[in-house]
């Protein structure tokens, strides 16, 4: 496959920081978009679907122990991107839904090593609530304990898909590549050894209420860290 701006491969493209501006509160990504911290100051963003009501009880996240950058909030944006456009930016551990013409949501994430293999647009292919994860081959081998799941492990609180997926496609393929809750909370903000794009569970479950299927995804790559 020939690898383009617009196709999902494993090229990173690099995220260019604006000069003189905090990584956390400003920054321009490959492919013209840019992002501020609201000129208002912290605005955080309602709670779209019901996290008390899962068919699972969801664990009480202590948020002050996460940066305040990685809460969900409004924040302004300018540039190319649509409404309804999911910007992810895998350096900053960041991830934007684009509200309008100058305002977006950005969510806090962490970045798995696979998370930091994919680069370029996709679209969300299908979602799932409390989705089953079935381990690689790979992740078998290494941890042989893991083999009882290898036609997948239901979902639930223990699972690492967290409490929704979304998953990206290009085309009719699937891409492998996931945008999902996490039972780790303290993983938001980070670079992960493994998976993909985590968010908080309260989070992904916001996101999935306000995202259909076949919304644009872009993938915005710094440099690994993991």
């Amino acid at each position: 496959m020939t690898e383009t701006n617009n196709s999902l491969s494993r090229r990173a493209f690099c995220v260019l920081g604006a000069a003189g501006a905090t990584a956390a509160l400003a920054g321009c990504v490959a492919d013209g978009g840019s992002f501020q911290a609201a000129t208002l100051g912290y605005r955080p963003v309602p709670q779209l679907g019901a996290p008390d009501k899962e068919a699972f009880t969801l664990p009480r996240v202590d948020m002050d122990s996460i940066p305040k950058e990685f809460h969900r909030q409004y924040v302004d944006h300018s540039g190319k991107y649509a409404p309804g456009t999911i910007v992810v930016d895998t350096a900053n551990r960041h991830l934007y839904l684009i509200v309008d013409d100058s305002t977006a949501i950005r969510y806090g994430i962490g970045v798995g090593r696979e998370g930091f293999s994919w680069g370029g647009q996709a679209r969300v292919g299908r979602k799932s609530e409390w989705p089953t994860w079935t381990p690689p081959s790979n992740m078998i081998r290494r941890e042989p304990d893991l083999k009882k799941y290898a036609s997948g492990m239901p979902g639930g609180p223990s699972n690492p898909l967290g409490a929704r997926a979304l998953y990206l496609y290009k085309g009719n393929r699937d891409t492998l590549y996931r945008l999902h809750g996490t039972n780790n909370p303290r993983s938001i903000g980070q670079a992960m050894s493994s998976g993909c794009i985590r968010m908080l569970n309260t989070d992904v479950i916001d996101l999935y209420e306000r995202v259909p299927v076949g919304s644009k995804v872009v993938v915005n790559h710094g440099a690994a860290t993991v």
